[in-house]
């Protein structure tokens, strides 16, 4: 084995121990900071992945840190036998800040995913009337919206269901995009449609301007509850607080967001709708020991004052234009098609993206493929002019190389 202190030695125990269901760059981050991340040896990279958009504020933010450690001296945890006093104020500010009357706070994005689940089933069979066990819910080809059971049995990715069936039974699959498609697949037992504005695990595609307006009015007019899955694209990072905002009358009937609502430094998640929707639970329906802990609820108000206050969605705005332009003028065969929104963009390449992950990271850059094809870019909002044009230089070298 290496030295207890080099990348090798702990690169080694996570092969050994470890499960291999990841296949991760071979970089061992011990230490971060803003955009930036150091390997055990002192090496420096700048992350263009954010946790997959979990650290939007950028790495160990000196507000959210301090929250956290002055929560960690009063109360970390209570389960939700008790009451704690940060629950309340963090979940105000969450509503006040999305326009919604109530929150339900869970840890991860697919507990969120899957407590908006029993939410619009619930409100389909007591509120829109569909008969017991019936409810049908539309998704789209191509989504991802986490891995539980429940959940890659309705994803189209065949990896990603292989050998965990049976499957939960009641999800309609339709083309994502397509307005008619969704419209022929809307029937008298749906009781919700389920959908990413952008689909950014499925390799950072966008459906046509005012997909999401049009699916809402359908979903209004047929009495179907439209949900959105703003988990990797919501607080700030395609350039507005929620990426329905890029769109007129696109706001959903119940809101699911998660990753950036922790600022990197607990997982938080939270499901938000009105009242009426909203208090079709009731004690002992849903739960969760750890969502809503006090200590996750202190990051959280932490991690969302700091994008309001720091106008990250502006800077997002801002930054990921001038980013998608600066790459879409390199001139590479290998390119197809650069594409995103904000600071959440992809590079479609016509060979595999993993290559040019390998030459970005020994040019000290962080990034991941996705779908094998698209290399996702997603930086930390906080991340400057300047810094961006040293990152463009150095995706510039790594598509002139023989990746």
């Amino acid at each position: 084995m290496g030295s207890p202190a080099g990348s090798s030695y702990f690169i080694e125990l996570d092969e050994t121990f470890g499960a291999h269901n990841y296949k991760p760059l071979d970089i061992v981050i011990s230490r971060a900071k803003g955009c930036k991340v150091w390997d055990p040896e002192g090496h420096e990279y700048y992350d263009f992945l954010s946790a997959y958009s979990a650290v939007n504020q950028g790495h160990c933010h000196p507000r959210i840190i301090k929250a956290a450690k002055q929560q960690l001296d009063q109360v970390t945890l209570t389960s939700r036998a008790f009451r704690n006093n940060r629950m309340g104020p963090f979940l105000k500010t969450l509503c006040g800040i999305a326009g919604y009357d109530m929150a339900l706070p869970m840890n991860s994005g697919a507990e969120a995913v899957s407590t908006a689940l029993k939410l619009v089933r619930r409100w389909g069979y007591r509120v829109k009337g569909i008969p017991k066990d019936k409810a049908n819910v539309a998704v789209c080809s191509g989504n991802f919206h986490g891995r539980t059971i429940t959940i890659v049995g309705f994803s189209s990715e065949e990896q990603y269901r292989a050998d965990f069936g049976p499957f939960t039974p009641g999800f309609t699959s339709v083309t994502y995009g397509d307005i008619n498609d969704l419209k022929k697949a809307l029937g008298d037992t749906t009781c919700a449609f389920m959908v990413e504005p952008i689909q950014g695990e499925g390799g950072i595609i966008m459906p046509p301007e005012g997909y999401l307006s049009a699916a809402r009015k359908l979903c209004r007019e047929r009495n179907i509850l439209f949900v959105l899955d703003e988990i990797q694209t919501g607080l700030g990072r395609t350039g507005r607080m929620f990426c329905f905002e890029h769109e007129i009358d696109a706001r959903p009937d119940v809101l699911i967001l998660g990753k950036a609502l922790g600022g990197g430094v607990v997982p938080v998640s939270a499901v938000l709708a009105n009242r009426e929707i909203m208090e079709l639970f009731r004690p002992g329906d849903h739960g969760s020991t750890f969502g809503g802990n006090p200590f996750a609820c202190a990051a959280g108000i932490a991690a969302l004052e700091v994008i309001v206050e720091e106008r990250l969605p502006e800077r997002s705005m801002k930054l990921g234009t001038y980013l998608i332009k600066q790459l879409q003028a390199i001139h590479s065969d290998s390119v197809v098609e650069v594409r995103g929104k904000g600071l959440l963009i992809g590079i479609e390449l016509n060979r595999p993206a993993r290559g040019l992950c390998e030459a970005l990271l020994h040019r000290g850059v962080l990034a991941k493929e996705t779908h094998e094809m698209v290399l996702r870019l997603a930086p930390p909002l906080i991340i400057t002019r300047e810094e961006l044009d040293e990152v463009i230089e150095r995706i510039r070298q790594a598509l002139a190389s023989d990746w």
